[in-house]
């Protein structure tokens, strides 16, 4: 069978839409977004902190990939990247990204776009530090997706680095840093199996957020 066939052939849309009324959604997303994880975190939804970090290179060629948001408030959706990683890379180059949230089991998505901008430092130490001592220690590494010759190789590597982590617990890479998107447009959309899908945007504006539905 040809794979366009078993693609058409996988069912979609099958999660279970919660009630969702835009007109009563609150003034700001990041009030809405807490809500809907809170619920997706109730409903039993994996990882529901998961998110895909779109960037840009130089070219202006975009890339994605998956990462674990870190905390959403004020200054807006937090993650924290190497700065030697292409993602981090991507960011010093055109400090712009998108976040895509999906929780198939409630059928919802939700899509965030915006200006990269760097945390205080304290937020940067703080976060490095409550990782797993084996997370610092492949941060510590300062080579994530660069070339790899032998996969022997990491595991030297490792043990100098958890060396440097028991000699220095409290040690912080300068290559780690904890970024903010501070949003420009937060998309709130949950699917019908009819397609009729609601979608509610969020914009904003000198004067704080506009609001407005989209056709779906």
């Amino acid at each position: 069978m040809e794979m366009r066939s078993v693609l058409r052939a996988l069912p979609v849309l099958t999660g279970s839409a919660p009630e969702f009324d835009p007109s009563r959604a609150p003034d700001d997303p990041m009030s809405l977004f807490v809500e809907w994880l809170q619920i997706a975190v109730a409903a039993g939804v994996p990882e529901p902190h998961a998110m895909s970090l779109s960037t840009v290179d130089e070219g202006g060629r975009p890339d994605a990939r998956m990462l674990i948001l870190k905390d959403v408030d004020s200054a807006g959706w937090h993650f924290a990247v190497s700065a030697v990683s292409r993602k981090g890379s991507d960011i010093a180059a055109n400090p712009v990204a998108a976040l895509t949230f999906y929780w198939p089991q409630l059928v919802r998505q939700v899509r965030v776009r915006g200006t990269v901008v760097a945390d205080p430092a304290a937020v940067t130490a703080d976060d490095f530090l409550a990782r797993s001592p084996g997370a610092r220690a492949h941060v510590l590494l300062g080579r994530q997706s660069q070339p790899l010759a032998d996969a022997a190789d990491v595991d030297g590597a490792l043990s100098a680095a958890r060396a440097a982590l028991d000699a220095d617990p409290g040690i912080v890479p300068d290559e780690w840093v904890s970024y903010a998107v501070a949003p420009e447009r937060v998309e709130f959309w949950q699917g019908d199996p009819e397609r009729r899908h609601q979608r509610l945007l969020y914009t904003s504006q000198p004067g704080g957020w506009t609001r407005a539905l989209l056709w779906p």
